[in-house]
């Protein structure tokens, strides 16, 4: 595969799941959250379900869609599935407030959101008031009158056409703190996981396809998403995910688990 610097041609998603498939990492792990797992070739079949879902939808290359998910198997799925599609996902705070997130999904334009059933009630108080908002998918439990995404993702087929994407194109977008005004989203391009991994997961940790990796910050987080993707996903390490909100006794209970 060409260089970023040199593609013409670059999508993340298949820089970071497809490769590993390809280098015969495919029945490795990818991640694991304490209920389902996906090994590389679940997680590639699962990324073109979810692309399918969207396509579906009619949602186009460069929309956003915004992700207020639980740290599972499906974040990945959702997350990679959009970029291969050329869609944007937006990624949420979990911990935020109705009115925080009445701004950023008005700030993103995101047309679709995809939430976990847990945190429906925070957000659904403003959903009439979002004029982009076209689709609401809820993951687990109790949707109301929602699409479930497990339905969803398992009526779609699992290949897909991967977006023909731009090395500097927009891949995702992550919101800043907001601690001097409000958040900002800030886009990444499709190149920047690569880069991370490239320049603080091989150079500095040294990071090795036999890894398990954890991260207590979550998906959502920069640091999370790298520290439990983009550097991981580079050499075909393997995930363990927490959908729980990290504390002392959280924490251990995955280390225990895991043995990261």
């Amino acid at each position: 595969m060409a260089t970023p610097e040199s593609a013409t041609s670059y999508n993340a998603a298949t820089v970071m799941v497809d490769a590993n498939v390809e280098r015969g990492l495919g029945d490795k792990p990818a991640f694991i959250d304490p209920e389902r797992s996906l090994t590389y070739r679940q997680l590639q079949a699962e990324t073109c379900r979810a692309a399918n879902v969207l396509a579906d939808l009619g949602i186009g290359r460069e929309a956003r869609i915004a992700l207020l998910m639980h740290d599972t198997v499906a974040w990945p799925a959702m997350f990679w599935g959009a970029i291969r599609a050329g869609i944007v996902p937006v990624c949420l705070n979990t911990l935020l407030t109705t009115d925080q997130y009445r701004y950023m999904l008005a700030d993103s334009r995101a047309q679709v959101l995809v939430v976990s059933a847990g945190l429906l009630e925070v957000v659904a108080p403003v959903l009439d008031e979002l004029p982009a908002l076209r689709h609401v998918i809820v993951d687990g439990g109790a949707t109301g009158d929602h699409p479930r995404l497990a339905d969803l993702l398992a009526a779609a087929p699992d290949s897909f056409d991967t977006a023909d994407t731009h090395p500097d194109e927009t891949a995702f977008w992550l919101y800043s703190s907001g601690s001097t005004g409000a958040p900002k989203g800030v886009r990444h391009v499709h190149t920047s996981p690569q880069y991370v991994a490239d320049t603080y997961g091989r150079n500095i940790l040294g990071i090795a396809p036999d890894d398990v990796c954890f991260s207590a910050a979550k998906l959502f987080f920069a640091y999370g998403l790298g520290a439990s993707m983009a550097l991981p996903m580079s050499v075909g390490a393997t995930t363990l995910l927490m959908p729980e909100r990290p504390t002392p006794e959280s924490v251990r209970a995955t280390l225990k688990a895991g043995n990261p």
